[in-house]
């Protein structure tokens, strides 16, 4: 079963409350906080690019980056009627990223970086935005907290549209501090039977601490963390963490 090759064709679908524009209206209070002004933006692991669409929409010119052709494919039919610069989307992984010049802000969304389930990948790619982001620029990401995916270990989830069906089932192995999500997707054909596909994501628990220590050792600085969408510190049992650091000179 291969991640995101089902999966792309429905996760719209099954993504519709994640409220693209209010995280849109978060990233935009944080781009102000940055050294620079920001207006070139990269948007690493960009799925099917819901917030690429939303941030080229308001004025912002976007490289938009993901490892799946599939979700990338989708990304690209999103952005063909957008007004203004439209986006330049390439097919690169987080650790293998290249691009033709700095960018003024690098964003990861909605737990990306937790995809990464080695440590030295994580580093790699800290390392890698920071030969990009341009200096002074800002780096905004956010991941599943630890103790959210830890949570998770046993759990069951159903995920329910008119015409897409999905049930996924999780499970914590603490040996390597990793989150395997088994997907049953279901989605209806025009003739009005189903069809059935599985995948398997695995999402790697990260402490702030580490992740901390690791954007400082790739150069980067004022690295604060907030919980979601605000901008205060996370709370105990935060699900989801976002991390902002300014790239060193």
């Amino acid at each position: 079963m291969s991640a995101y090759g089902a999966l792309a064709a429905v996760y719209d679908a099954l993504t519709g409350d994640v409220g693209y524009g209010r995280r849109a209206d978060y990233l935009e209070r944080l781009f102000q906080k940055s050294r620079i002004p920001v207006h070139t933006v990269l948007d690493l692991a960009c799925g099917t690019g819901s917030m690429t669409a939303v941030l080229a929409e308001r004025g912002y010119e976007l490289i938009a980056a993901d490892a799946s052709p599939d979700m990338l494919a989708a990304a690209r039919e999103k952005a063909a009627g957008l007004s203004g610069e439209p986006p330049v989307f390439l097919n690169q992984s987080m650790t293998a990223l290249d691009l033709y010049g700095t960018v003024d802000a690098a964003i990861c969304c909605l737990d990306s970086l937790n995809y990464l389930t080695c440590p030295k990948d994580v580093q790699k790619t800290f390392q890698r935005l920071h030969l990009f982001i341009a200096p002074g620029g800002l780096l905004v990401f956010d991941i599943n907290s630890a103790s959210y995916l830890r949570n998770l270990d046993g759990q069951v989830f159903l995920d329910e549209k008119e015409d897409v069906y999905c049930v996924w089932r999780a499970a914590f192995e603490k040996r390597n501090q990793t989150c395997s999500y088994w997907m049953d997707i279901f989605t209806r054909r025009t003739d009005g039977a189903w069809t059935r596909a599985g995948e398997e994501h695995r999402q790697r628990a990260y402490e702030v601490e580490e992740l901390r220590s690791w954007l400082l050792e790739a150069g980067f600085n004022r690295i604060r963390t907030y919980g979601d969408c605000r901008m205060s510190a996370p709370r105990a049992e935060e699900q989801r963490i976002y991390f902002s650091a300014i790239r060193g000179k």
